[in-house]
Protein backbone atom coordinates (compact mmCIF):
# COMPACT_ATOMS: atom_id res chain seq x y z
CA UNK A 1 0.00 0.00 0.00
CA UNK A 2 1.10 3.60 -1.41
CA UNK A 3 0.58 6.51 1.80
CA UNK A 4 1.23 10.15 1.45
CA UNK A 5 0.74 13.14 3.41
CA UNK A 6 -2.08 14.54 3.72
CA UNK A 7 -1.77 18.48 3.70
CA UNK A 8 -0.46 20.67 6.83
CA UNK A 9 -2.23 18.08 8.55
CA UNK A 10 0.79 15.90 8.03
CA UNK A 11 -0.94 12.66 8.13
CA UNK A 12 0.15 9.71 6.22
CA UNK A 13 -2.78 7.95 4.48
CA UNK A 14 -3.32 5.44 2.28
CA UNK A 15 -3.71 6.69 -1.41
CA UNK A 16 -6.43 4.25 -1.26
CA UNK A 17 -9.01 5.16 1.07
CA UNK A 18 -12.41 4.02 2.06
CA UNK A 19 -15.37 6.14 0.97
CA UNK A 20 -18.50 4.48 3.99
CA UNK A 21 -21.63 5.53 2.28
CA UNK A 22 -21.91 2.00 0.87
CA UNK A 23 -21.70 -0.37 3.80
CA UNK A 24 -24.62 0.95 5.41
CA UNK A 25 -26.59 -1.20 2.77
CA UNK A 26 -25.50 -4.40 3.69
CA UNK A 27 -25.11 -6.57 6.85
CA UNK A 28 -23.35 -5.55 10.17
CA UNK A 29 -21.02 -9.15 9.07
CA UNK A 30 -20.50 -8.13 5.88
CA UNK A 31 -19.28 -4.74 6.27
CA UNK A 32 -17.58 -5.78 9.27
CA UNK A 33 -15.36 -8.49 7.06
CA UNK A 34 -15.14 -5.69 4.32
CA UNK A 35 -13.60 -2.73 6.67
CA UNK A 36 -11.22 -5.83 8.68
CA UNK A 37 -10.07 -6.76 5.43
CA UNK A 38 -9.40 -3.67 3.95
CA UNK A 39 -7.54 -3.07 7.15
CA UNK A 40 -5.71 -6.00 7.23
CA UNK A 41 -4.47 -5.09 3.43
CA UNK A 42 -3.12 -1.61 4.69
CA UNK A 43 -6.50 0.80 4.12
CA UNK A 44 -5.75 2.88 7.08
CA UNK A 45 -8.34 6.27 5.80
CA UNK A 46 -11.77 6.15 6.65
CA UNK A 47 -14.38 9.08 5.59
CA UNK A 48 -18.00 8.83 7.25
CA UNK A 49 -20.37 11.51 7.88
CA UNK A 50 -23.23 12.00 10.66
CA UNK A 51 -25.34 11.74 7.91
CA UNK A 52 -24.49 8.59 6.44
CA UNK A 53 -27.29 5.98 8.43
CA UNK A 54 -25.24 3.50 10.17
CA UNK A 55 -21.89 3.90 8.48
CA UNK A 56 -20.46 5.68 11.64
CA UNK A 57 -21.57 2.99 13.92
CA UNK A 58 -19.98 -0.02 11.08
CA UNK A 59 -16.37 1.79 11.40
CA UNK A 60 -16.82 1.48 15.39
CA UNK A 61 -18.16 -1.76 15.44
CA UNK A 62 -15.21 -3.35 13.02
CA UNK A 63 -12.71 -1.41 13.83
CA UNK A 64 -12.75 -0.17 17.42
CA UNK A 65 -10.30 -2.33 18.32
CA UNK A 66 -7.46 -0.78 16.20
CA UNK A 67 -8.21 2.76 16.75
CA UNK A 68 -4.67 4.20 17.27
CA UNK A 69 -3.64 2.95 13.85
CA UNK A 70 -6.59 3.81 11.59
CA UNK A 71 -7.62 7.71 10.57
CA UNK A 72 -11.04 9.01 10.42
CA UNK A 73 -12.97 11.39 9.20
CA UNK A 74 -16.35 12.36 9.29
CA UNK A 75 -18.93 15.32 9.05
CA UNK A 76 -21.23 17.36 10.78
CA UNK A 77 -23.72 18.98 9.40
CA UNK A 78 -23.80 21.44 12.31
CA UNK A 79 -24.49 25.14 11.03
CA UNK A 80 -24.41 26.83 15.11
CA UNK A 81 -22.17 25.92 18.04
CA UNK A 82 -25.23 23.96 19.40
CA UNK A 83 -26.14 21.81 16.28
CA UNK A 84 -21.94 20.82 16.05
CA UNK A 85 -21.57 20.00 19.50
CA UNK A 86 -24.63 17.79 19.33
CA UNK A 87 -23.41 15.79 16.24
CA UNK A 88 -20.03 16.04 17.36
CA UNK A 89 -21.15 14.06 20.37
CA UNK A 90 -23.07 12.07 18.38
CA UNK A 91 -20.11 10.62 16.25
CA UNK A 92 -18.03 9.85 19.04
CA UNK A 93 -20.35 7.50 20.40
CA UNK A 94 -21.23 5.91 16.76
CA UNK A 95 -17.35 5.71 16.51
CA UNK A 96 -16.39 4.44 19.78
CA UNK A 97 -13.91 6.48 19.88
CA UNK A 98 -12.93 9.81 22.05
CA UNK A 99 -11.39 11.73 19.16
CA UNK A 100 -12.17 12.20 15.79
CA UNK A 101 -8.84 12.65 13.31
CA UNK A 102 -10.35 15.15 11.09
CA UNK A 103 -14.11 16.84 11.37
CA UNK A 104 -15.20 18.64 8.48
CA UNK A 105 -18.18 20.87 7.72
CA UNK A 106 -20.54 19.26 5.39
CA UNK A 107 -20.76 21.01 2.50
CA UNK A 108 -22.02 24.22 3.92
CA UNK A 109 -23.65 27.02 1.35
CA UNK A 110 -21.04 29.90 3.52
CA UNK A 111 -17.26 29.55 5.21
CA UNK A 112 -17.46 29.34 8.60
CA UNK A 113 -15.30 31.63 10.32
CA UNK A 114 -13.90 32.47 13.57
CA UNK A 115 -16.39 34.96 15.47
CA UNK A 116 -19.14 34.03 13.23
CA UNK A 117 -22.47 34.74 14.81
CA UNK A 118 -23.53 31.19 14.79
CA UNK A 119 -20.56 30.15 16.27
CA UNK A 120 -19.81 26.96 14.09
CA UNK A 121 -16.48 27.60 13.60
CA UNK A 122 -15.79 28.91 17.44
CA UNK A 123 -17.20 25.40 18.40
CA UNK A 124 -15.07 23.27 16.42
CA UNK A 125 -12.28 25.38 17.61
CA UNK A 126 -12.97 24.63 21.36
CA UNK A 127 -13.62 20.41 19.96
CA UNK A 128 -9.97 20.47 18.97
CA UNK A 129 -8.43 22.52 22.01
CA UNK A 130 -10.84 19.81 24.43
CA UNK A 131 -8.85 16.93 22.36
CA UNK A 132 -11.91 15.92 20.58
CA UNK A 133 -11.24 16.61 16.96
CA UNK A 134 -7.45 16.79 15.75
CA UNK A 135 -8.11 19.01 12.72
CA UNK A 136 -10.52 20.69 10.90
CA UNK A 137 -11.77 20.02 7.18
CA UNK A 138 -14.56 21.01 4.87
CA UNK A 139 -16.29 19.28 1.76
CA UNK A 140 -18.18 21.37 -0.69
CA UNK A 141 -19.87 20.76 -4.33
CA UNK A 142 -19.74 24.32 -5.43
CA UNK A 143 -16.30 25.02 -7.13
CA UNK A 144 -16.08 29.00 -6.66
CA UNK A 145 -16.95 28.48 -2.91
CA UNK A 146 -14.29 25.52 -2.70
CA UNK A 147 -11.62 27.48 -4.37
CA UNK A 148 -12.77 30.65 -1.41
CA UNK A 149 -12.25 27.86 1.27
CA UNK A 150 -8.97 26.73 0.49
CA UNK A 151 -7.55 30.50 0.17
CA UNK A 152 -9.25 31.01 3.62
CA UNK A 153 -6.24 29.20 5.78
CA UNK A 154 -8.86 27.81 7.78
CA UNK A 155 -9.17 24.68 6.97
CA UNK A 156 -6.92 21.66 6.94
CA UNK A 157 -8.40 19.45 4.43
CA UNK A 158 -10.82 20.09 1.36
CA UNK A 159 -13.32 17.21 0.06
CA UNK A 160 -14.74 17.81 -3.45
CA UNK A 161 -16.16 15.59 -6.42
CA UNK A 162 -13.09 14.57 -8.75
CA UNK A 163 -12.73 12.00 -11.43
CA UNK A 164 -12.15 12.02 -15.18
CA UNK A 165 -15.10 13.74 -15.99
CA UNK A 166 -14.21 16.87 -13.67
CA UNK A 167 -13.98 20.08 -15.72
CA UNK A 168 -10.37 21.74 -16.56
CA UNK A 169 -11.43 24.48 -13.67
CA UNK A 170 -12.33 21.83 -11.35
CA UNK A 171 -8.70 19.68 -11.80
CA UNK A 172 -7.02 23.15 -10.93
CA UNK A 173 -8.71 23.03 -7.21
CA UNK A 174 -6.10 20.56 -6.89
CA UNK A 175 -3.01 22.77 -7.67
CA UNK A 176 -4.58 25.15 -5.62
CA UNK A 177 -4.82 22.83 -2.37
CA UNK A 178 -1.00 21.71 -3.54
CA UNK A 179 -0.24 25.37 -3.46
CA UNK A 180 -1.87 25.99 0.23
CA UNK A 181 -0.83 22.59 1.59
CA UNK A 182 -4.26 21.36 2.02
CA UNK A 183 -5.38 17.77 2.05
CA UNK A 184 -7.13 16.81 -0.95
CA UNK A 185 -9.97 13.98 -0.23
CA UNK A 186 -11.51 13.16 -3.92
CA UNK A 187 -15.07 11.89 -3.21
CA UNK A 188 -17.46 11.28 -6.27
CA UNK A 189 -14.31 9.33 -8.13
CA UNK A 190 -16.71 6.57 -9.91
CA UNK A 191 -18.88 10.07 -10.46
CA UNK A 192 -21.89 8.54 -8.47
CA UNK A 193 -22.02 4.88 -9.61
CA UNK A 194 -21.72 6.56 -13.64
CA UNK A 195 -18.18 5.47 -14.56
CA UNK A 196 -17.70 1.72 -15.29
CA UNK A 197 -14.12 1.74 -15.38
CA UNK A 198 -12.53 1.39 -11.84
CA UNK A 199 -9.27 1.02 -13.69
CA UNK A 200 -9.28 4.64 -15.50
CA UNK A 201 -10.68 6.19 -12.76
CA UNK A 202 -7.76 4.92 -10.51
CA UNK A 203 -5.20 5.89 -12.95
CA UNK A 204 -6.26 9.25 -13.46
CA UNK A 205 -6.48 10.27 -10.06
CA UNK A 206 -3.33 8.64 -9.28
CA UNK A 207 -1.36 11.01 -11.38
CA UNK A 208 -2.13 13.58 -8.96
CA UNK A 209 0.16 12.75 -5.43
CA UNK A 210 -1.74 14.99 -3.26
CA UNK A 211 -4.95 13.71 -4.19
CA UNK A 212 -6.39 10.82 -1.82
CA UNK A 213 -9.55 9.27 -3.22
CA UNK A 214 -12.48 7.65 -1.20
CA UNK A 215 -13.68 4.63 -2.40
CA UNK A 216 -16.97 4.10 -1.76
CA UNK A 217 -16.67 -0.12 -1.64
CA UNK A 218 -20.05 -1.87 -0.66
CA UNK A 219 -18.73 -5.64 -2.05
CA UNK A 220 -15.41 -7.49 -1.40
CA UNK A 221 -15.19 -7.55 -5.52
CA UNK A 222 -14.85 -4.03 -5.36
CA UNK A 223 -12.27 -3.92 -2.26
CA UNK A 224 -9.91 -6.33 -3.84
CA UNK A 225 -10.27 -4.23 -7.16
CA UNK A 226 -8.80 -1.14 -5.64
CA UNK A 227 -5.93 -3.84 -3.77
CA UNK A 228 -5.08 -5.33 -6.88
CA UNK A 229 -4.71 -1.67 -8.59
CA UNK A 230 -2.57 -1.01 -5.69
CA UNK A 231 -0.08 -4.32 -6.66
CA UNK A 232 -0.47 -3.62 -10.04
CA UNK A 233 -0.29 0.07 -10.52
CA UNK A 234 -2.13 0.94 -13.75
CA UNK A 235 -0.92 3.22 -16.31
CA UNK A 236 -2.76 5.93 -18.60
CA UNK A 237 -2.37 3.78 -22.18
CA UNK A 238 -4.25 4.19 -25.64
CA UNK A 239 -7.05 1.47 -23.92
CA UNK A 240 -7.91 3.56 -20.48
CA UNK A 241 -7.04 7.20 -22.74
CA UNK A 242 -9.88 5.71 -25.44
CA UNK A 243 -12.48 4.43 -22.53
CA UNK A 244 -11.99 8.49 -20.89
CA UNK A 245 -12.88 9.83 -23.73
CA UNK A 246 -15.53 7.45 -24.49
CA UNK A 247 -17.01 8.70 -21.09
CA UNK A 248 -16.45 12.05 -21.31
CA UNK A 249 -18.20 12.38 -24.26
CA UNK A 250 -21.24 10.45 -23.37
CA UNK A 251 -21.49 11.97 -19.83
CA UNK A 252 -20.56 15.58 -20.65
CA UNK A 253 -23.00 18.43 -19.55
CA UNK A 254 -25.90 18.12 -17.15
CA UNK A 255 -26.09 14.92 -15.35
CA UNK A 256 -26.97 13.77 -12.27
CA UNK A 257 -23.76 13.43 -9.63
CA UNK A 258 -25.81 11.55 -7.20
CA UNK A 259 -24.99 13.47 -4.15
CA UNK A 260 -28.51 13.81 -2.55
CA UNK A 261 -28.52 17.56 -1.69
CA UNK A 262 -31.75 17.86 -3.81
CA UNK A 263 -33.86 15.49 -1.19
CA UNK A 264 -36.07 15.41 0.40
CA UNK A 265 -38.22 15.19 -2.46
CA UNK A 266 -42.11 16.47 -1.45
CA UNK A 267 -43.65 14.09 -3.58
CA UNK A 268 -41.00 11.26 -2.45
CA UNK A 269 -39.14 10.59 -5.92
CA UNK A 270 -36.07 8.80 -5.74
CA UNK A 271 -34.49 11.81 -7.80
CA UNK A 272 -30.74 10.61 -7.82
CA UNK A 273 -31.92 6.90 -9.14
CA UNK A 274 -35.18 8.56 -11.72
CA UNK A 275 -32.26 11.54 -12.91
CA UNK A 276 -29.83 8.78 -14.07
CA UNK A 277 -31.98 6.23 -15.32
CA UNK A 278 -30.66 6.58 -18.91
CA UNK A 279 -27.40 6.01 -18.03
CA UNK A 280 -28.10 3.47 -15.77
CA UNK A 281 -29.72 1.29 -18.46
CA UNK A 282 -25.69 0.90 -19.78
CA UNK A 283 -24.36 0.09 -16.97
CA UNK A 284 -26.56 -1.67 -14.07
CA UNK A 285 -28.28 -5.12 -14.02
CA UNK A 286 -31.14 -4.67 -16.53
CA UNK A 287 -33.15 -7.36 -14.80
CA UNK A 288 -33.15 -4.85 -11.67
CA UNK A 289 -33.72 -1.98 -13.61
CA UNK A 290 -36.79 -3.42 -15.50
CA UNK A 291 -38.05 -5.30 -12.77
CA UNK A 292 -42.02 -3.78 -11.07
CA UNK A 293 -40.47 -2.73 -8.69
CA UNK A 294 -37.79 0.13 -10.05
CA UNK A 295 -40.69 0.43 -12.83
CA UNK A 296 -42.32 2.05 -10.03
CA UNK A 297 -40.00 3.88 -8.37
CA UNK A 298 -39.97 5.82 -11.90
CA UNK A 299 -43.79 6.43 -12.61
CA UNK A 300 -43.59 8.44 -9.58
CA UNK A 301 -41.78 11.09 -11.74
CA UNK A 302 -45.33 11.85 -12.68
CA UNK A 303 -46.23 13.00 -8.95
CA UNK A 304 -43.30 15.88 -9.56
CA UNK A 305 -45.57 19.09 -8.63
CA UNK A 306 -42.75 21.40 -10.19
CA UNK A 307 -42.20 22.96 -7.00
CA UNK A 308 -38.19 23.52 -8.06
CA UNK A 309 -37.01 22.89 -4.40
CA UNK A 310 -35.14 20.40 -5.68
CA UNK A 311 -33.55 23.11 -8.53
CA UNK A 312 -32.72 25.65 -5.21
CA UNK A 313 -30.80 22.63 -3.38
CA UNK A 314 -28.60 20.97 -6.45
CA UNK A 315 -25.18 22.45 -6.23
CA UNK A 316 -24.71 21.84 -10.01
CA UNK A 317 -27.88 24.15 -10.81
CA UNK A 318 -29.29 21.22 -12.85
CA UNK A 319 -32.75 21.75 -14.04
CA UNK A 320 -34.05 18.87 -12.26
CA UNK A 321 -38.12 18.47 -12.97
CA UNK A 322 -36.94 18.56 -17.39
CA UNK A 323 -34.32 15.61 -16.37
CA UNK A 324 -36.69 13.38 -14.47
CA UNK A 325 -39.10 13.74 -17.43
CA UNK A 326 -36.88 13.54 -19.62
CA UNK A 327 -35.52 9.82 -18.01
CA UNK A 328 -38.93 9.02 -17.60
CA UNK A 329 -39.98 9.06 -21.41
CA UNK A 330 -36.24 7.36 -22.30
CA UNK A 331 -36.95 4.28 -19.86
CA UNK A 332 -41.02 4.29 -20.71
CA UNK A 333 -39.94 3.80 -24.68
CA UNK A 334 -36.93 1.71 -23.51
CA UNK A 335 -39.10 -0.96 -21.15
CA UNK A 336 -41.74 -1.26 -24.01
CA UNK A 337 -39.72 -2.08 -26.71
CA UNK A 338 -37.47 -4.29 -24.25
CA UNK A 339 -39.93 -6.67 -23.40
CA UNK A 340 -42.36 -6.35 -27.16
CA UNK A 341 -38.54 -7.47 -29.05
CA UNK A 342 -38.88 -10.08 -25.89
CA UNK A 343 -41.93 -11.43 -26.78
CA UNK A 344 -41.51 -11.53 -30.49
Amino acid sequence: MEYTRLGRTNLMVSRTSFGSIPIQRISYDESTEILQKAFDNGVNFYDTARGYGTSENRIGTALGNVRDKIIIASKSPGKTRESFNESLAASLSELNTDYIDIIQFHNPSFIPRPGDSGGLYDAALAAKNEGKIRHIGISSHNLELAKEMVKSGLFDTMQYPMSFLSTDDEIELIELCKEHDVGFIAMKALAGGLIKGSKAAFAFLRQYDNVVPIWGIQYLWELDEFLDYEINLPAIDDEIRELILHDKIELSGNFCRACGYCKPCSAEIEIQMATRTKLLLDRMDLRWLLSDDYNALIQKVNDCTNCKACIERCPYNLDIPELLRENMIFYNDYRENYFKNQNA
